[in-house]
């Protein structure tokens, strides 16, 4: 069921979709965007539910015939954009999926709405087809585009389009629904919830990801015993990293967890916000060893590496690089 109260955070996206429905100011375009598993589709739908709810309530009743159709997923005006290729979103889908149907009024209610999930594959012909729709739409139709990479988009489609940018959750709100809901501990809860970035959806990733485990267990391996590690030993380090590639922002996003942890501890003494409490002891030795300078620079030289790697600089090198510094550092 679709709820206000079942969102963790979003507080900026909830107001608005309340204001809007109760006031009826409803634009025929928006733009939902933010990281994967930020809750982009919930929240559309959580719009979607609340604009086509018969009730007209601020918060969907879940009651009416409107919300068990759209729960039962056959709302007849709620529309979700497909895509025959994998890939991208072509100028055939979206002809066929909203151009050929935009003109027939609803079957029910006020609204008409469309929601395309990762906009951002839309060949140019598709947005340009898009775009037509979006100059003179009909007064019932509500498109909501949702991505997670909104530069893709074109700057007359953008134009045209309420931009609702979906933020990061705080950390505590994250742990809290970790532990209410996931059954775990709080310290466990409070990890993931820093590894995951403000993003609720990838902590829950985290939880139940066996490959996850594992990069968290090579990553604290390292970060442990770099002072007793030779050349030899690093070099294999970052073969092991390589092993997870598909998955290295996790594997640095755990060093600056970690990273964090020691200044914290550094500049609080307050174990109480150590994350990696179990290892408590090396932490508060690298704490008194290194400098706040030196901290800083191994999480800048993380972050730096974060960037290279995204832009397709050399992922051995970088790794190596990054290691070596931490070694020459830490060790």
């Amino acid at each position: 069921m679709n709820s206000f109260k079942d969102v963790i955070g979003h507080d900026d996206i909830l107001n608005y979709i309340r204001i809007a429905s109760k006031s009826q100011t409803v634009s025929h375009a928006y733009i939902m965007y933010g990281e994967k598993g930020s809750g982009k589709k919930m929240l559309a739908n959580l719009f979607a539910n609340t604009l086509l709810c018969e009730k007209g309530l601020e918060d969907p009743c879940n009651d009416c015939g409107a919300c068990k159709q759209i729960e039962a997923g056959t709302h007849p005006d709620l529309i979700y954009v497909t895509h025959e290729k994998e890939a991208s979103i072509g100028v055939e889908d979206i002809r066929r999926q909203i151009g050929d149907t935009v003109d027939i009024r609803p079957y029910q209610g006020k609204y008409k709405i469309y929601i395309m999930d990762n906009a951002q594959i839309m060949t140019t012909e598709a947005q340009n087809a898009l775009l037509k729709i979006l100059e003179e739409p009909p007064s019932y139709v509500v498109i909501m585009l949702l991505t997670d990479n909104v530069d893709a988009l074109l700057s007359t489609i953008t134009s045209r389009c309420v931009m609702l940018r979906i933020h990061q959750i705080r950390e505590e709100l994250i742990a809290s629904y970790l532990v209410a809901n996931e059954g775990i501990d709080e310290e466990y809860a409070k990890a993931l919830a820093a590894f995951s970035r403000g993003n609720i959806g990838r902590a829950k990733d985290y939880l139940h990801n066996e490959d996850y485990k594992a990069v968290v267990t090579s990553a604290l391996s390292f970060l442990t015993n770099i002072g007793e590690m030779s050349t030899s030993d690093l070099i294999n380090r970052v073969k092991e990293a390589l092993k997870y590639k598909v998955t290295i922002n996790e594997y640095l996003d755990i060093m600056l967890v970690w990273f964090r942890d020691i200044l914290l501890y550094k500049a609080t003494y307050d174990v109480r916000k150590v994350i990696f409490v179990d290892r408590l002891k090396t932490i508060k030795d690298l704490a008194m060893r290194c400098s706040y300078e030196d901290i800083q620079y191994i999480i800048d030289r993380i972050r730096e590496s974060k960037k290279r790697i995204s832009a397709n600089v050399n992922f051995e090198l970088t790794i190596e690089l990054l290691f070596t510094v931490i070694k020459e550092i830490c060790g």
